[in-house]
């Protein structure tokens, strides 16, 4: 059986604590792999080897920095298929969208080539008589990242790609359940030039994360999980003093306004909530139509959508998704459909024991609508991360902008509508961190950035984009006179003022 190491010092780890965990195949239901859990000892050695290199790396001027960053870009278009190939093998998803999880990481290694411009400092002259104030960005030494199964490739990505090129080490621990492709990006970033040690990878649990949270030498971490382990990674980091920030789980909501064009919002949701079988943070799972007409409408065009969706392996290029990642997960998305029904929602479209033909031990889950869903049910509170699309239907505008604002979770959120005042009206009102009008999924592009809101987000600064940059460095501000020569000094440690 394949064994997956620890990637530590541009080479295999070690065994660590000796513990392994399952790497399934979600389409046959197999065990393809193990991945070796690391411990506090293994990640000493991490840290160690990126205090050795990390210095220089911070003094190396940010041009080169950038011709590394450009040369790892290259790697990862020239080696798109193999990634994707190997991201599908352990997640589950289709090739399409797996390569959509390495372009979308992809995109923040182009924004951070332009670190030279980026981590430039502000400047004032004669802010004083005499008196220049400047500030410059420095690195905050080595910085962690945990990630989650469903996106391996992009979030480490949004982590390493803006953490590393401002002259930051950087480890990374990734989801134990698909932990091939992160080790492959950080062997593609060691081809690209990087100095042995700037990137590691160590594999482990909750004892890993909690020598990543204890560890005095690591500056700051950032997490993408669930919003329990965010609001635990927040609050035991920042008693370490580190600096953090933890992305949580989601209920992304989607208000269909009486005027929108059905059969677009019918295709967007086919993808939106069905897509990569709903394991995104950013998926749909919930259809806010507005009246009982457009509701009624919206539910006789979703069905046969729906039934049309094609469920499949992940290398069958017709397939529209393919399974869920683990067996626990499968029967984790089955027990919340059991809770919807119980809880009264009507059940339109059963999911539920799928079997794909040839593939019966796979991990799939049927596509699964779920109408007349109402507030106080726990499965429209709780995120099911799975293909599963409840309607919630709303009587008028004020009631669709009150259901996403006052759910825990306020990560995206998306309106479809033709009138402009509306659609102006819920984007500024909306308690949600990132909204779309007329877009499913609405995730900003590299050169912005990431971050949903309430238990979506702990912490005060966004993933990549310059909210990146500034997590993963400090600002120094410097006030500086050069005298003229010739005084007595007497004056020099009284503080100057500016008018």
């Amino acid at each position: 059986m394949r064994q997956i190491d620890h990637f530590i010092q541009g080479g295999s780890g070690g065994l660590g604590s000796g513990r392994t965990h399952k790497v399934w195949n979600p389409s046959t239901g197999e065990v393809q792999a193990e991945v070796a859990l690391g411990d506090a000892a293994l990640l000493a050695r991490a840290v160690e080897n990126a205090k050795k290199v990390q210095p220089e790396w911070a003094m190396t001027n940010p041009q080169r920095r950038a011709r590394v960053m450009f040369r790892f870009k290259q790697l990862l278009e020239d080696n798109m298929q193999e990634l994707a190939e190997l991201l599908s093998s352990e997640h589950g998803k289709v090739i399409d969208d797996a390569k959509g999880d390495v372009q979308r990481g992809l995109e923040v290694i182009e924004f951070a080539c332009g670190i030279p411009h980026a981590q430039k400092g502000e400047f004032t002259g004669g802010a004083g008589p005499g008196i220049d104030v400047y500030s410059m960005r420095q690195p905050l030494g080595i910085g962690a990242g945990i990630t989650p199964f469903n996106f391996p490739a992009m979030i480490p990505m949004w982590m390493f790609g803006m953490a590393i090129a401002a002259g930051n080490a950087f480890i990374l621990k990734p989801s134990e359940r698909d932990p091939s492709v992160p080790v492959r990006l950080a062997e593609l970033f060691l081809e690209a030039g990087a100095p042995e040690g700037l990137l590691q990878v160590v594999h482990g649990d909750k004892e890993m994360v909690d020598a990543i949270l204890d560890h005095p030498d690591i500056a700051a971490v950032s997490f993408v999980g669930s919003s329990d382990i965010a609001q635990y990674i927040y609050a035991r980091g920042a008693a370490n003093g580190k600096r953090v920030q933890a992305f949580g789980g989601a209920k992304n909501h989607g208000v269909v306004m009486p005027d929108a064009d059905l059969d677009q919002v019918v295709n967007d949701l086919a993808g939106a909530a069905f897509g990569s079988a709903g394991e995104r943070c950013m998926a749909l799972p919930v259809v806010v139509p507005v009246g009982e007409d457009t509701a009624e409408r919206l539910r006789e065009k979703l069905i046969p959508a729906i039934h049309a969706l094609r469920v499949g392996v992940s290398t069958d290029p017709e397939t529209h998704y393919g399974p869920v990642v683990t067996p626990e997960h499968k029967a984790r998305i089955e027990s919340w459909i059991d809770t919807a029904e119980k809880e009264g929602a009507e059940v339109v479209i059963d999911g539920r024991g799928f079997s794909l033909q040839g593939h019966e031990n796979g991990f799939f889950v049927g596509p699964t609508l779920l109408d007349r869903v109402t507030p106080d049910m726990e499965s429209y509170k709780e995120e099911i991360f799975g293909p599963v699309l409840q309607i919630v239907r709303a009587t008028e505008f004020e009631h669709a902008l009150r259901l996403p604002s006052e759910h825990q979770y306020g990560n995206g959120v998306a309106i479809f509508t033709r009138n402009g005042h509306a659609a102006r009206e819920f984007a500024a009102r909306v308690n949600v961190g990132m909204v779309g009008v007329n877009v499913p999924i609405p995730v900003p592009v590299s050169y912005h950035s990431f971050g949903g809101w309430k238990r979506s987000g702990f912490g005060d600064i966004d993933q990549y984009g310059m909210e990146g940059l500034r997590f993963w460095t400090k600002s120094k501000k410097i006030t500086q006179r050069w005298p003229d020569g010739g005084g007595d000094g007497s004056n020099a440690f009284v503080i100057p003022t500016m008018g």
